[in-house]
């Protein structure tokens, strides 16, 4: 079965370009080799990752996530079986919070500064749907 897990945390600390790709790195290596695929957005100092894939795999993922020292407040904002997959070729990308995505980051968001805490799963279904096809990847 594959499902779709999606989750936010606070970074624990201050976080450089090279924690960054280093957490893109390794979790596209760690996510390839077990069929894992999605997409992880950071903005304001939380971040915001769609996982999917088979409901072992992607709770394998989560809870090496829970234990990385990175992350802080975790919270799972929404968890569901899904037909196909959104992020089919990526075992993971990276939204970035840089200035072409901000309109888009804030169209979904319900106050001035992005909160997926406060974002319903509908709502972050439909932010990731939009972000796919809209903004700006890095990798």
């Amino acid at each position: 079965m594959l499902v779709q897990l999606t989750y936010a945390s606070k970074t624990s600390g201050m976080l450089g370009p090279f924690d960054i790709k280093d957490i893109l790195n390794s979790s596209a290596r760690n996510n390839q080799r077990i069929g894992v695929t999605g997409a992880l957005c950071l903005s304001n100092g939380i971040f915001l990752q769609q996982l999917e894939g088979d409901r072992e795999a992607v709770n394998t993922v989560y809870h090496r996530i829970l234990k990385d020292p990175r992350h802080k407040d975790p919270a799972i904002l929404d968890f569901s079986e899904i037909v196909v997959r959104q992020f089919g070729t990526w075992s993971m990308g990276l939204i970035a919070a840089v200035q072409e995505n901000r309109q888009m980051f804030l169209k979904h968001s319900t106050t001035s500064d992005f909160n997926p805490y406060n974002m319903s799963p509908s709502t972050l279904r439909a932010f990731f749907a939009e972000m796919v096809n809209n903004v700006r990847w890095l990798s």
